[in-house]
């Protein structure tokens, strides 16, 4: 098993192949799609990292992959900008499920 990642910018890609991860840049929804159809076939992918912008921008290509496939596991990671969520995204989640406040 092996990592993947589709990232929006080419640093966020030299940093993750320090790592021993190798990937692809795409810009455009077509790129996305092909990249995405291409490494969804490869059986030796077992993470599959896409940046979060991609989530974001295109949810109808990333979404239906999210809920309806086990494997690969889909982690959308920030990117060199850092994420866009708010700060405290992870406490309004935990409250959200659980309906505690922390």
């Amino acid at each position: 098993m092996r990592m993947y990642l589709i990232s929006d910018n080419v640093d966020t890609l030299t940093g993750m192949r320090l790592a021993g991860v190798e990937g692809v840049v795409v810009h455009e929804r077509s790129e996305l799609k092909e990249a995405l159809d291409k490494a969804l076939a490869d059986k030796e992918i077992g993470i599959l990292l896409l940046t979060e912008k991609f989530g974001r921008e295109f949810p109808e290509i990333i979404d239906p992959v999210k809920l309806n496939r086990k494997f690969p596991l889909i982690v959308e990671i920030p990117d060199r900008h850092g994420t866009g969520r708010k700060p405290n995204f992870i406490t309004s989640y935990v409250n959200e499920a659980i309906g505690l406040k922390l």
